[in-house]
């Protein structure tokens, strides 16, 4: 089987332009809907979203190469970056290096793309790694780059990228390209084209012995940053890690000839979903503050502390609702003091209480629009 890379048009990728104009059109659009609504939500809420988003991407692209990292060490990181109060928590150091990557896209965005800036990635996202030859450096293994399922005596070959000494040649044209086809450069292209182009490019020259794929969701979250002229706040890594098996498949679809309509339609589309879930999060801070405003001075300390945690869970929410034996966990409250605790910020229009005896749960009575991901 040939690969994309071994056509005779690598890398000139083909695409149907008219497939893509009217949902470069909607991103534009979105976006500034976005930025608008961003201006109207308080100091304290832009830094809880903006760290709520950073952090969560930096978990969700690590989610989607089967890392599990700790929320509330992303978070702290991130916040010490920006020089915010933090619980000063000891943060392990996969989850130093990922925030810190996070934070150089979010300051860094519209800086031009090199080797350098590609090998300060890698060290940051393989912090605390010593299973790697590789590190802060292009692959130089001589066996093939492979991506893999199935037993070890019949295995699947779902990819195959370029030979390790024909990495640096790749990436030599990669960054020339990337660097051509930004606002600024030669060869100007549209937003979410150019973001496709970048990461199906990127990932399949896999020139990494590993964290090809966290740095090329990186690499797109640069593009559209580029494009807008201001760091992108939305949640791309969270939309793709909750429709992960679909990520997988489009790419593979589109890593053996280099016409590649349906992968930037595809990817657009979840470009798309991605503001529309960051604009779900903004309506949910502004319901947030305007709850907190009604009942300012009317709640004790435990109903205080119990709502920021609900809230801290997101659009989400805690899961299956809260229930009593929750509000006793948070507060440390005895079952009488959370029940009339409970039932005071039902009657106060705080929560919405549902089921009955063992079954009922509380819910915040904040008006939420249905989670986005039209995959």
């Amino acid at each position: 089987m040939q690969w994309n890379w071994q056509q005779k048009d690598w890398p000139q990728f083909s695409y149907r332009k008219a497939a893509l104009d009217d949902l470069e059109a909607q991103f534009l659009r979105q976006s500034g809907v976005l930025a608008g609504a961003y201006k109207h939500i308080g100091d304290d809420d832009k830094n809880i979203l903006t760290v709520d988003l950073m952090s969560n991407e930096a978990l969700k692209t690590s989610e989607i190469e089967g890392e599990y990292l700790n929320r509330d060490s992303l978070r702290s990181s991130i916040r010490r970056h920006f020089g915010l109060t933090t619980d000063n928590r000891k943060i392990p150091p996969a989850e130093h290096g990922i925030a810190e990557m996070t934070v150089d896209l979010y300051r860094n965005f519209g800086a031009s793309l090199s080797h350098e800036v590609l090998f300060a990635w890698h060290k940051m996202v393989t912090n605390g790694r010593n299973d790697l030859t590789d590190i802060g450096r292009y692959r130089t293994h001589e066996d093939p780059m492979q991506v893999v399922s199935g037993p070890l005596h019949k295995p699947k070959i779902h990819f195959e990228a370029p030979p390790s000494r024909d990495v640096p040649k790749e990436m030599g044209q990669f960054i020339e390209w990337f660097n051509a086809t930004a606002p600024e450069g030669k060869t100007p292209l549209a937003a979410l084209t150019r973001t496709g182009i970048a990461h199906l490019y990127f990932v399949c020259i896999h020139h990494l012995e590993d964290g090809n794929g966290r740095i090329g969701r990186g690499i797109a979250g640069k593009v559209l940053a580029q494009a807008l002229g201001q760091p992108t706040l939305i949640a791309f890594s969270h939309i793709i890690e909750k429709h992960k098996k679909r990520y997988y498949d489009m790419l593979e679809q589109s890593n053996k000839e280099n016409e590649i309509t349906d992968w930037l339609v595809y990817f657009a589309q979840t470009i798309l979903d991605a503001q529309d879930y960051t604009q779900e999060m903004i309506d949910f801070l502004i319901e947030k503050t305007k709850l907190y405003d009604k009942v300012r001075g009317q709640l004790n300390k435990r109903q205080d502390k119990a709502l920021d945690r609900i809230f801290r869970e997101g659009l989400e929410g805690l899961k299956g609702g809260l229930s009593a034996e929750n509000y006793i966990k948070i507060t440390g409250a005895s079952r009488a003091t959370a029940t009339r605790d409970l039932q005071q910020l039902v009657e106060k229009s705080v929560l919405l209480r549902t089921g009955e005896l063992k079954s009922t749960r509380y819910w915040l009575n904040v008006k939420q629009k249905k989670i986005s991901g039209h995959q």
